[in-house]
């Protein structure tokens, strides 16, 4: 196990400037801390929706472990050149994805982020695991990035997604679709 704080501040960032796990620094806006700084966004916003009682055993299950998959990605973005995402979590994430959409209806129609409090807070969780992914490529396009950070993040916006139709499913028994002919 790693080192533990036992002291939150430090004084060092005052600068503008944060410690990278290599122990190197870098501006607090590089693409770098962009990147695993959204990945920390994404951790949080998918404990929101754990945080809701309404999240059936299997979800809150695979979401637990996706937040500990979202741990390994950032340490992995954090340290330049170090490798912790498996090609194994990716595969994982599809299992989930393929076990979770068996039972879902076909769609034939967008589906409108909400349908319940956990369903819309995935929803959210999945908007920003989209712009983690945007900003791991961003970085990718200056340094070295491992592709199994793209995929992982790409596969889990996916997972996200077909989640909260499971979960809006389970709050209020059906999803909200995209009507363009609505009365106004």
């Amino acid at each position: 196990m790693g080192n533990r704080l036992s002291k939150i501040y430090t004084r060092t960032g005052d600068d503008g400037t944060t410690g990278l796990g290599d122990g190197s620094r870098t501006p607090k806006d590089s693409a770098r801390v962009e990147a695993y700084g959204t990945v920390d966004e994404a951790n949080s916003a998918i404990g929101i929706v754990l945080a809701a009682d309404t999240v059936p055993d299997a979800v809150r299950a695979c979401l637990t472990e996706v937040q500990h998959d979202l741990f390994e990605l950032g340490g992995e973005l954090c340290i330049p050149g170090h490798a912790a995402v498996k090609g194994a979590f990716v595969e994982r994430l599809e299992n989930n994805l393929d076990a979770f959409n068996e039972d879902l209806p076909k769609l034939k129609e967008f589906i409108l982020p909400g349908g319940g409090q956990a369903a819309a807070a995935c929803h959210v969780a999945r908007t920003t695991v989209r712009r983690a992914e945007r900003r791991v490529f961003t970085l990718s396009q200056t340094e070295e990035v491992r592709p199994e950070a793209l995929k992982y993040l790409n596969r889990l916006s996916d997972l996200l997604f077909v989640v909260a139709r499971v979960l809006a499913r389970a709050e209020s028994g059906q999803e909200v679709l995209w009507n363009r002919d609505r009365d106004e």
